[in-house]
């Protein structure tokens, strides 16, 4: 079991001081951690430094890139109770729920987890259509900012950092975009007694909009407008994941 003096290492990606999580993934990995009350630390890792990391450990990618080329990204957990690294926000979860079922509150109902792995999915791709709106405002180390952005260069194969900031009629045109998809992604995402999925019971479903949720926060400049998005649905399920928000 993580104890206090040997709590798992959550590998996280640092952003500008104060350090603080940003990306959605490792949101989703920072509130399940928090939900099941289990002892860990954070280490931060420059977004630079993520591929060497992961294989000095050797936690092999989980992702590709369109082109078919690994992927290396965070979050990534290291339980030195029973030796194992994983490398995956979604596996993360299940480890955690199958290794320490009786701490903290459970994040999968019985028999969901192959259900979670398909919204997982979709929201995934749902946000990620979008995600460009937020590029410029990525709260990036300033000692270590034009080389995380030299990498998204590389990883999408662009000219440069500029082809990623979406200024204008074609910003407006992905916000308007972004906000159709989101009214009807709010027809599946049905509450009727809570800010949750399943009304006053928080599940992992929550999480995996939440993640995202939580970086729009950061990084989208037009967070006040989205708040105000399907009768204030989002905002409501941001606030309510705020107490397994905390920085450890």
């Amino acid at each position: 079991m993580a104890t206090s003096s040997n709590p798992i290492r959550f590998f996280d990606i640092a952003s500008g001081p104060p350090k603080r999580t940003y990306a959605p993934n490792p949101w989703k990995t920072r509130y399940a951690l928090n939900v099941k009350s289990v002892p860990y630390q954070t280490e931060w890792v420059e977004l630079p430094d993520i591929k060497a990391t992961r294989i000095a450990h050797g936690v092999a990618p989980v992702r590709k890139f369109p082109d078919d080329d690994d992927f290396y990204t965070l979050p990534m957990i290291h339980d030195a109770a029973t030796g194992s690294y994983v490398g995956d926000s979604f596996d993360i979860a299940v480890y955690l729920d199958q290794r320490y079922p009786q701490s903290g509150s459970r994040l999968f109902p019985p028999d969901s987890i192959g259900i979670h792995r398909v919204f997982n999915a979709h929201v995934d791709a749902l946000f990620s259509r979008h995600v460009i709106l937020v590029s410029d405002g990525f709260p990036f180390n300033p000692e270590t900012a034009e080389a995380s952005k030299a990498e998204f260069v590389r990883r999408f194969h662009l000219s440069s950092w500029s082809d990623l900031v979406i200024e204008g009629e074609a910003r407006l045109k992905i916000l308007e975009d972004f906000k159709a998809e989101m009214e009807e992604f709010a027809k599946l995402y049905r509450f009727d007694n809570g800010p949750f999925l399943e009304g006053e019971t928080m599940s992992y479903a929550d999480i995996i909009v939440g993640g995202w949720l939580a970086m729009l926060k950061t990084a989208l400049p037009e967070w006040e407008q989205l708040c105000e998005w399907q009768g204030g649905r989002w905002k409501r399920l941001h606030e309510a994941l705020d107490q397994w928000a905390d920085l450890k």
